[in-house]
């Protein structure tokens, strides 16, 4: 590319002739491979502008204004490194993306002085990412280098939070919708199945049925139309991989969803994701607008004949929608309710026509495997388990995100390896792994291996892929309570085991977490009942319960009942919380040879529990006492201690 002499600009790079710019010096600009003046990028996804982004892209516009320095800003998605944001990389010419964390308006401009003037800051420094034809910078490691990316084989997310989501220009110069011209050109909707069922696809949503035989059923299936649904439904607690794509590489999904609906040669798609992910659907729409006036959507395309518009449905946000045929009913304009099945989508779904119903994740995948091949993808992963999965890591670990890794995977390397271990040195306690829904696993758990199967034999499940990490200090029967009150509220109420099931155990729940008001009373004897029926509760709506929502929302309580049960047996028999959480069983008494006698915490406590005389010690009457910790807080000599 032959660039013109050095112009006058306050930054003193070289700028190039826009007249003499090739083809391939284009795609080379697009890519990145190289600038011709610096790029700043801002990762402004939502975990981004929850961190401050937004106020940070502002401080960099008029850092460069007010410098007179002419440089690109662009917009990313997350790179999936969230404990980082607000994430700043910049690019120089000839100088290799260097990444920057925690970045505020306040020190903004100190990291660009430094590194404008090709000099680095010691603070804030994240990596650099290599490349072949570009100058590294001194004592700078790779990305590669950094545990946290190491351990990870980043497929679906290879573009996120590296590329400006709102291009399309970008994304095909990454080789973006070339899948889906191969498909087009090459193969008849039976090739395409052919090729996903070699590759061991399996939905990523849920039980991980494979992805190739449900569209060569729906492909079998005789009928005059039918349907493809990407379910973006993310409603676990903790879960925001597909917040992420949509976010970060929307036109891998839609591509991913255009060679679906080839496969089983549907005319209509439709995408289905939360009201509330406002950033999302914008950035998804754009995306489809764009998608369709570059040809590759509407009526033949790239002069094939085959004709699909994509429609996206926003969801108000109800957990149970997340199962496809209340998810169907929702597309349909009715109440998001399950039914039962058979039959089953595939055959009778979407206005009662074959329908696929297929996760973010498991498209996103597709035109990867179209790119390198099915064998390719099936190398990948265990024996009945392929690929890679996106997980997103929450809770007590020292860094939270998104993660990538191959299926196989341990608990203990996403935790350890990846995640940094526990904060504050702490001891794992449990995993909650596959959202509500899922199962609380033991540190004991930690070798096992994130595939479909041994997930199974370990009383857990896949779900989406979140997993919440807890540390020593959680109460594992406040845990099972939280999830139980989740779910009761997220019950559709349709039928009785879910409806009053889900309630009958937060209720229980509600009480082992309570102190008695009369430990001699009715109430005890009610308490130590509903104990006593948990687990028979919890198998009867297993077994009996409509959809998977109900079929699974024992899952916490009885996988905490199975490895913690100590714990259960401590609130019921001695009402102790050993992590203290559980406040109505806290106990608080007075040191009498700390106390002073002040009475700040007589004057303070809000049920006059706490009775004595000013310069005398004080004392807390139990049966009055609720627990809620006021005098503990604002004790100055440290004399009110937890029993």
């Amino acid at each position: 590319m032959k660039i013109a002499s050095k112009k006058s600009n306050p930054a003193g790079f070289i700028l190039a002739d826009k007249g003499i710019v090739t083809d391939d010096d284009r795609l080379s600009l697009l890519r990145r491979d190289t600038v011709v003046k610096p790029a700043i990028f801002i990762g402004t996804s939502t975990c981004g502008i929850v961190a401050g982004a937004l106020d940070t892209l502002v401080a960099v516009k008029q850092y460069l204004e007010e410098k007179q320095i002419d440089a690109d800003v662009v917009e990313t998605g997350c790179s999936g490194m969230c404990i980082n944001e607000p994430v700043m990389d910049v690019q120089l010419p000839g100088k290799q993306r260097i990444s920057f964390g925690k970045v505020t308006p306040q020190n903004a401009g100190y990291l660009l002085d430094h590194i404008l003037n090709f000099t680095i800051p010691t603070e804030n420094v994240i990596a650099q990412y290599p490349h072949g034809n570009l100058q590294a910078w001194e004592d700078i490691r790779n990305i590669n280098e950094i545990p946290f990316f190491r351990f990870q084989n980043r497929v679906v997310l290879k573009n996120c939070g590296i590329i400006d989501p709102s291009s399309i220009e970008e994304y095909k110069a990454r080789g973006g919708y070339k899948s889906l011209s191969r498909v087009i050109m090459k193969y008849s909707s039976d090739k395409v199945c052919e090729i996903i069922e070699d590759s061991g696809l399996r939905g990523r949503g849920g039980g991980g049925f494979p992805t190739g035989r449900k569209w060569r059923i729906a492909l079998n299936t005789p009928e005059d139309e039918r349907y493809l649904i990407c379910n973006g439904d993310e409603s676990d607690p903790g879960a925001f991989m597909d917040r992420a794509i949509f976010e970060g590489d929307p036109h891998k999904l839609i591509e991913g969803v255009i060679i679906a609906a080839y496969a089983i040669r549907a005319k209509r798609a439709y995408i289905f994701l939360r009201a509330s992910y406002k950033l999302a659907v914008q950035r998804l729409r754009q995306a489809i607008k764009d998608a369709a006036a570059a040809g590759y959507l509407g009526q033949d395309i790239m002069g094939s004949g085959f004709n699909l518009n994509i429609h996206v449905r926003e969801g108000a946000g109800a957990f149970v929608c997340g199962e496809e045929t209340a998810l169907i009913a929702s597309i349909e304009g009715k109440r998001g309710t399950p039914h039962t099945r058979p039959p089953y989508p595939v055959t009778k779904g979407l206005f009662g026509k074959p329908t696929v119903v297929n996760n973010v994740e498991t498209l996103a995948n597709v035109p990867e495997i179209i790119e390198k091949g099915p064998s390719w993808f099936a190398s990948i992963g265990t024996a009945t388990s392929k690929g890679t999965k996106v997980f997103s890591l929450s809770g007590k670990v020292m860094y939270t995100g998104m993660v990538e890794v191959d299926m196989g995977t341990s608990f203990r390397d996403i935790i350890y390896a990846i995640g940094g271990g526990i904060k504050s040195h702490k001891r794992l306690k449990a995993i909650q792994v596959g959202g509500p829904t899922g199962s609380c696993l033991p540190e004991d758990s930690l070798d096992e291996t994130v595939d479909y199967e041994t997930l199974t034999k370990a009383g857990a499940m896949m779900g989406s892929g979140g997993i919440v990490v807890m540390d020593e200090d959680t109460c594992m029967v406040d845990i099972a309570r939280f999830f139980a009150d989740f779910l009761q509220h997220e019950s559709c109420g349709k039928c009785i085991p879910c409806r009053e099931g889900s309630r009958r155990m937060h209720e229980i729940l509600q009480n082992i977490t309570q102190r008695p008001p009369n430990a001699a009373g009715y109430e005890t004897l009610e308490r130590f009942k509903g104990v006593m029926q948990l687990e028979n509760l919890a198998d009867v709506i297993r077994d009996t319960a409509l959809c998977g929502l109900g079929q699974t929302a024992p899952n916490p309580v009885l996988s905490a009942l199975k490895y913690f049960r100590e714990e259960f047996e401590e609130h019921i028999f001695d009402r102790h919380c050993r992590s203290g959480v559980c406040r109505d069983l806290k106990i608080y008494y007075i040191n009498v040879d700390k106390c002073s006698g002040c009475t700040l915490c007589l004057r303070k406590c809000p049920t006059g529990a706490i009775i004595g005389s000013p310069h005398t010690p004080h004392f807390i009457i139990e049966e009055k006492c609720t627990g809620c910790g006021i005098c503990f807080e604002i004790c100055k000599f440290v004399a009110v201690s937890v029993k």
